[in-house]
């Protein structure tokens, strides 16, 4: 009996299992493959809701997607550094640009208050009512003598009056003075500049138009201007004729 106990068994012979058995056997290597499955539906399934979570991948983005990243927030950076300079360089020229504004606005309102004040001096004094013997002629009056003197004294009558020999400086005053008649001094000298002489008004102005007669125009030392000839022309007249002194009426303005 104990031998048989501890005899190895006889794995030549065929064990057969009766139907029940086999059943049975069945349907537990069944369960088992149901078991695996579900296990990797569950997996799955944890796996799609991780990804759709945003939640921490199993794998790791690809380098190509990386380097990709990086390009676009260095193009951002760098497009950010541009605008910003831009807006930089805009505002430094709107500023400088509003300064020179702001300086060509203030010389404008000065130079508009001078010519307001220039203006309202000049209405004043065409509206200025000239003295007895005075004639107006716009902005100026005008007074002949009706006595002779040297151009030297003539200047000095007319200032003492508180006005000068007479200066013409438009065709429409030339024609105007031209109006009194007669040969008379006005405020023409001729002065020595550089070795030479010129012509020129009592003022120190130089000339702006001229009526000379013909051969009159260069001046020469000790002459003055006369006015006015048969046609209505300046001429020169030596101040001296064989010392004795020339003397001419005047015309005085103010």
């Amino acid at each position: 009996m104990s031998s048989d106990i501890y005899a190895e068994p006889d794995l030549s012979k065929k064990v057969r299992y009766s139907r029940k058995e086999q059943e049975d056997r069945a349907e537990w290597q069944q369960r088992e493959v149901d078991t695996y499955e579900s296990a990797d539906d569950i997996r799955d399934s944890y796996d799609h809701f991780q990804s759709q979570e945003g939640g921490p991948q199993t794998q790791n983005p690809p380098s190509v997607q990386k380097g990709s990243f990086r390009c676009a927030t260095l193009a951002l950076r760098v497009l950010c550094l541009l605008m910003l300079a831009g807006i930089i360089i805009l505002s430094i020229c709107f500023g400088w640009s509003n300064s020179q504004l702001q300086s060509s606005y203030d010389k404008l309102s000065k130079n508009h208050s001078q010519l307001q004040e220039e203006v309202k001096k000049l209405k004043e004094k065409i509206e200025e009512k000239c003295p007895d013997r005075w004639t107006r002629f716009g902005s100026s009056c005008y007074f002949k003598s009706t006595e002779s003197k040297t151009w030297s004294e003539s200047r000095r009558d007319c200032q003492d009056k508180g006005a000068d020999l007479v200066m013409i400086n438009s065709k429409e005053e030339q024609e105007f003075v031209n109006e009194f008649g007669g040969f008379f001094w006005i405020g023409l000298t001729a002065k020595q500049t550089s070795g030479r002489y010129k012509w020129e008004w009592v003022d120190g102005s130089a000339l702006t138009e001229t009526f000379w007669a013909k051969g009159h125009e260069i001046p020469s030392y000790g002459y003055y201007g006369a006015c006015c000839d048969s046609d209505g022309k300046w001429t020169g007249s030596f101040g001296y004729n064989f010392g004795d002194r020339v003397s001419k009426t005047f015309i005085c303005e103010k």
